[in-house]
């Protein structure tokens, strides 16, 4: 995309997603949007989403659930979901380019982009 349109909607669900630090779904933040008096259409937020991925504006995660999620940080960073109780953190651990060389050989692809999502259980329900 050469210019970036951001309409006061696309502008609003930006900053939602840009103040949230809990990865949320589509239906957070209609959620939140609501609970600052402010109602958009299904349509309208998940157009908007979408818009506002491919601008590279915000992230879409898909993180083994059923539902997309949607972080504000661009940056390279990647994520660990904790089994039991869904909780999503953020690694800011780089992935080792040795790693990254070594699955191009492997597989034959050109990577342009590595997201490693882990998998483990917080630090709250490993103390239950």
């Amino acid at each position: 995309m050469s210019k970036i349109n951001l309409t006061i909607q696309r502008k609003a669900i930006l900053d939602v997603i840009q103040q949230s630090h809990d990865h949320p779904t589509a239906a957070d933040v209609i959620e939140r949007l609501r609970g600052n008096g402010i109602t958009f259409a299904y349509g309208t937020v998940y157009n908007s989403l979408r818009y506002l991925t491919d601008a590279g504006l915000i992230r879409e995660l898909k993180l083994g659930e059923a539902f997309s999620r949607y972080d504000g940080r661009t940056e390279d960073h990647q994520h660990i979901v904790c089994k039991q109780c869904g909780k999503v953190a953020e690694v800011l651990t780089v992935v080792p380019a040795a790693w990254v060389k070594s699955v191009e050989q492997e597989t034959r692809f050109k990577i342009l982009d590595a997201h490693v999502v882990l998998e483990g259980v917080c630090e709250q329900c490993a103390s239950h």
